[in-house]
């Protein structure tokens, strides 16, 4: 991965882009700060993909193991003391 600053990458913008099409993550830094990645646009669309995704909640996955046929524990929840 290569990182630069922000004043370079402005500099050098052709070349970055040439890099990440070549499926290099160009990181730019601000103040000695990571601020933002350039990728290829395959690469984005693959993280934008998995981001989008929907992932089951706990429950349902517990659902899923054998057995998973809980009985609920019918005594009123107990006062945290918040």
């Amino acid at each position: 991965m290569l990182t630069i600053n922000l004043k370079e990458a402005k500099a050098g913008f052709s070349s970055l882009v040439d890099e990440a099409i070549k499926g290099e993550f160009v990181t730019i830094t601000r103040h000695g700060k990571p601020v933002a990645v350039l990728v290829s646009v395959e690469a984005a669309e693959i993280a934008r993909e998995a981001m989008e995704r929907k992932r089951p909640g706990l429950a349902a996955y517990l659902r899923t193991f054998p057995g998973g046929e809980f009985e609920r524990n019918p005594s009123p929840s107990r006062d945290a003391g918040l």
